[in-house]
């Protein structure tokens, strides 16, 4: 099983169907294996092969879909990197990796002018949206797209073949290469596509970035194996979005909270607007309850929460869509893939008690790029140890606390940020929220809360007094802090650490 299988797969049995739409413009499953033919023929004559690793630098678009099977039909792994990355941040995967060649947007290039005596494996630059380019070791995308040689021969690529590699945001730490095969990825795929219930008539929309894996996985690898349509969006934008999936009724949409917070910020919308849509489906951070049930009453949708890691993927754990639907858990085990809580020593618990979740299946990653030692820590027996704390119940839906490194301890007590953030959602004029732990010299630590207001009438005492009547004394945020806008990643996952980076100035 590999990505490549599902790709000429869906062209030999449905060539004349649409793969994707991009700014109105459609583009069938034949005419989309002729581009990535083309890609994979350049970068073979250009040298690139089984175990060489291309960097991926690009927005959502046609020349990403192209590009990602490309380097795979070629033999080679794709490494895809967020194009709003700093040089240095760039510079550090594209070293770590060991990348011989790049594709990458055309305003990069400056950064490339002036990384590339760092990075002397990085042989080839491919840049989309120019007509021509100056420097050698450039080439214009539309170039290496039209390249033909009838003599190559795609090579015949295996499951445990390297497909992906992954790198972690970095929100803990210098970021780690996860090594995903295309079994890992596929695999995934299908699971998902099971799950979910996807038929070749649906239409997805990819908003998400597609170089996150949630949008990878669930947006790109699943409907292009089950031979559906892709509506490509460049970048989320609340009425764009809303227009897209009415003009071209989308039936699959998968978001962050944040974007569906967005959406339910846009008074003026109908429910008709979002009609067209069989499945909704959020994941790459927590979905306050409050939110989901808000949006779900206002559009007739039931949201589908999910669980995943780029090391496993991403997906291990989704509510059903028809069948039991737990609002605050993010589901159950898909197909194939276990999911279990066990103590500090390893040893599963008993349903309802908090632990470490872990996950067995066949999307968990190798290990991670040259970090042995990372890797015997994440992958013990078999098992992905996740860092996140979680509990079942006693129907096996998975409901996460938190992460394990953003617990907080208030005099020996354990917080869990989700759990306070979820009560601070139920106020009617909260927006968004985050919470962190910060120093306290009585305490060891103590809870303080970022709040985004609707308006400044909500105070900070209408919110001491609001957590008080849901939550314990120790856990009542003792800092509110109102600010305009929480700081996220592309991904619209808000960023704690940056919360915490904050204190320490």
């Amino acid at each position: 099983m590999t990505l490549i299988d599902n790709l000429v797969r869906s062209t030999t049995d449905y060539p004349g169907r649409v793969a994707y739409v991009y700014n109105g413009v459609e583009t069938t499953y034949e005419e989309l294996y002729e581009q990535v033919h083309h890609t994979a023929s350049y970068l073979a004559t250009a040298g690139i092969g089984s175990g060489d690793h291309v960097a991926l630098l690009l927005s959502n678009s046609p020349e990403f879909v192209i590009a990602y099977y490309g380097i795979l039909l070629s033999g080679a792994a794709v490494v895809p990197i967020n194009p709003s990355y700093t040089a240095h941040e760039l510079q550090f995967i594209l070293h770590n990796s060991g990348a011989r060649m790049a594709i990458a947007m055309s305003v990069l290039l400056p950064a490339f002018e002036t990384m590339r005596p760092q990075l002397p494996e990085l042989q080839t630059v491919v840049l989309a949206g120019v007509e021509e380019t100056s420097a050698p070791w450039t080439v214009p995308f539309h170039k290496m797209i039209a390249y033909t040689n009838s003599r190559w021969k795609a090579p015949v690529i295996d499951g445990e073949d390297r497909a992906v590699i992954l790198y972690t945001s970095g929100t803990t730490g210098t970021p780690k290469g996860a090594i995903l095969t295309h079994r890992n990825m596929a695999s995934n795929a299908d699971a998902i596509s099971q799950y979910l219930g996807v038929y070749t008539k649906d239409t997805f929309v990819a908003v998400l970035p597609m170089f996150h894996v949630f949008c990878m996985t669930v947006c790109l690898n699943a409907p292009i194996a089950n031979g559906a349509k892709i509506l490509i969006l460049p970048r989320f934008g609340p009425k764009q979005l809303i227009e897209l999936i009415e003009e071209r009724q989308a039936t699959i949409f998968a978001g962050v909270p944040a974007m569906y917070n967005f959406i339910m910020q846009q008074q003026d919308l109908s429910p008709s607007a979002l009609a067209s849509l069989r499945i909704c489906v959020s994941g790459g951070a927590a979905m306050p309850v409050a939110l989901l049930h808000e949006f779900e009453k206002r559009f007739d949708k039931v949201i589908s929460e999910g669980y995943g890691l780029s090391e496993a993927a991403p997906v291990t754990a989704f509510n059903p869509v028809e069948g039991v639907r737990k609002p605050g858990s993010v589901g159950v085990d898909i197909p194939g893939v276990t999911n279990k809580v066990v103590d500090a020593e390893g040893r599963e618990l008993e349903r309802g008690e908090v632990g470490e979740l872990i996950v067995r299946g066949p999307n968990v990653m190798v290990g991670y790029l040259n970090l042995p030692e990372d890797t015997a820590v994440a992958l013990r027996d078999g098992w992905l140890y996740t860092g996140d704390m979680a509990y079942m119940d006693e129907d096996g839906y998975v409901f996460i606390v938190d992460r394990k490194k953003d617990m907080i301890l208030v005099g020996g007590y354990n917080v869990y940020p989700r759990e306070v953030e979820e009560v601070l959602y139920m106020h009617p004029l909260v927006v968004e929220a985050a919470v962190i732990g910060v120093p306290d010299e009585n305490f060891g630590e103590r809870v303080q809360a970022y709040v985004v207001r609707k308006d400044e009438s909500l105070t900070e005492n209408e919110l001491y007094e609001h957590c008080s009547h849901d939550l314990a004394r120790y856990k009542v945020p003792k800092d509110i802090i109102f600010i305009e806008e929480l700081p996220k990643n592309t991904t619209g996952k808000i960023l704690r650490r940056s919360l915490k980076d904050r204190v320490v100035k």
